[in-house]
C-alpha cells in the first residue's frame, strides 16, 4: 500500500526555492550595505571631547612649564597626564594600561550619553567625586558637565594611585586649579580629602601627608579631615547638603575608586560602571557615598572599568597617541539601511504573492478539469 503525504498545491517547490532565494538575497543586500548613524547627543558629544582635548592641552603645557618630565615609554602619547610608579603621595597600586586608555578626549562623549540617559537638564545639580588616580577621566568628566551646563558640587581625594597625578607639585588640585584660572572650566571641587586608607592618608609617610596638606592649601580648598572612612561619609554628604541647599541634587558622578565615594575595596564592585538606578542585592553592602545616593533614589554613574568601558563604545585600549575627536562608536554606528530592508521585504512580498497567484492559477485550472470530466460522465450516465 502506498502513503499518502499531504503536499501545498498553492505553491511548488521550485516557487517555495525561488522565495528563499530572494529572501536570502535581500538578506545579504542588507547586511553588506549598512549606514553610519549618528548616535543621540552627536553635537554635544563632540563638543564635549574638544573641550577636554583643549584641557589635556593645556595641562601638557603646564606641566613642561614647571619642568617636570614626560616619560615616552609609560606615556607614548606623550600626554602629560601619565605620573610616576610611586611617590610620596602615591595611595596605593594602578595599572598603567588603564591609565593610557584613559588619555583620549573622547571618553567626554561616553560621559556626555551616561548624563544623558540619566535624564539630566541644563542647570540641574550633580554631585561629583574624583580622585588623583585618573586626571584624564577627571578631565573628561568636568568637560561633559561643562558643554551641558550642569552645575556641579565636587569633592575631590587628593592622593592618587600609581600612574596618577602623584607628582607632587602636579596633583590633581593643581591641575584643576590651572583648568579653572584659565577658564577652560567654570567650575572646580569645594572640598578635598587627603584619600588614602580611611579617606585621610592612613599608612602614609609623614612627608606624603605633609605634601597632600599643602597641595590642598595652596589650591584654597576645604580640608575633610576625617577619623574614619565613616566619618568621611558623613562629612562628604553634609557638604554636598551644604552646597545644594534647597535644591534637589538630580545624580552623582564617580570618577575612579575614592574610598569614601565607593568603599572599601569589596565596595568598588558592588556597583556595576556606567548608570546605577538602585542598589545592589546583596546581603552585606558596604556603606558608601554611591550607596547613601542611590538608597535616596539619587541616580549613580560609576566611571570605572576602563577597559570594559572603552571596549563598549568603541574606543581603542592601546593608543599609540592621542586618538581624534569623533573617534569610537559613541559618536557613529553602523546600522541596517532601513530603506534597504523595506526594499528586501517588499521584494519578498512580491515574490511570494506572484507565486501563489500562479499556485492558485494552477489549482483552478485543476478543479475546472475536474469539473469537466465529472459533467462528461453525468451526461453519457
Amino acid at each position: 500500500m502506498k502513503r499518502v503525504y499531504w503536499q501545498a498545491t498553492s505553491m511548488s517547490r521550485s516557487a517555495s526555492l525561488s522565495v528563499a532565494l530572494v529572501a536570502l538575497a535581500g538578506m545579504i543586500l542588507v547586511e553588506a550595505f549598512p549606514v553610519q548613524q549618528k548616535q543621540p547627543w552627536y553635537p554635544e558629544k563632540i563638543a564635549a571631547a574638544r573641550r577636554a582635548r583643549e584641557a589635556f592641552a593645556l595641562l601638557k603645557s603646564e606641566r613642561i612649564r614647571r619642568g617636570i618630565p614626560i616619560d615616552p615609554v609609560t606615556d607614548p602619547a606623550g600626554s602629560g597626564l601619565i605620573g610616576h610608579p610611586l611617590t610620596v603621595v602615591t595611595s596605593n597600586t594602578g595599572y598603567l594600561d588603564a591609565k593610557q586608555i584613559t588619555v583620549n578626549p573622547n571618553f567626554a562623549a561616553i560621559i556626555v550619553q551616561l548624563l544623558k540617559r540619566t535624564h539630566l537638564g541644563k542647570g540641574d545639580l550633580v554631585a561629583v567625586g574624583v580622585s588623583g588616580s585618573f586626571p584624564a577621566l577627571n578631565v573628561a568628566t568636568y568637560a561633559a558637565l561643562q558643554v551641558l551646563e550642569l552645575r556641579p558640587i565636587i569633592i575631590t581625594s587628593t592622593a592618587a594611585s600609581e600612574w596618577g597625578a602623584n607628582e607632587p607639585s602636579f596633583m590633581w588640585p593643581d591641575m584643576e586649579r590651572v583648568l579653572w584660572d584659565r577658564h577652560v572650566f567654570a567650575f572646580r571641587s569645594v572640598a578635598a580629602s587627603l584619600c588614602g586608607i580611611d579617606d585621610r592618608g592612613f599608612g602614609m609617610t609623614r612627608e606624603g601627608r605633609e605634601a597632600l596638606i599643602h597641595g590642598i592649601e595652596r589650591n584654597d580648598l576645604a580640608r575633610i579631615d576625617s577619623k574614619s572612612v565613616a566619618d568621611a561619609i558623613e562629612q562628604r554628604m553634609s557638604i554636598y547638603e551644604r552646597e545644594a541647599g534647597d535644591r534637589t541634587i538630580k545624580a552623582y558622578v564617580n570618577v575612579g575608586g575614592g574610598t569614601a565615594s565607593v568603599g572599601t575595596h569589596i565596595g568598588k564592585k558592588q556597583l556595576q560602571p556606567g548608570i546605577n538606578l538602585e542598589p545592589p542585592h546583596a546581603e552585606a553592602l558596604m556603606d558608601s557615598v554611591m550607596l547613601r545616593f542611590l538608597a535616596r533614589d539619587v541616580p549613580v554613574i560609576h566611571v570605572t572599568q576602563i577597559k570594559k568601558l572603552a571596549l563598549a563604545h568603541g574606543l581603542p585600549v592601546k593608543p599609540s597617541g592621542v586618538p581624534r575627536v569623533g573617534e569610537g562608536s559613541v559618536y557613529v554606528k553602523p546600522e541596517y539601511n532601513r530603506w534597504l530592508a523595506a526594499l528586501a521585504l517588499a521584494a519578498i512580498a512580491v515574490a511570494l504573492v506572484t507565486f501563489a497567484r500562479a499556485g492558485a492559477a494552477r489549482l483552478l485550472a485543476l478543479s475546472a478539469g475536474i469539473t469537466g470530466v465529472l459533467r462528461s460522465r453525468g451526461e453519457r450516465a
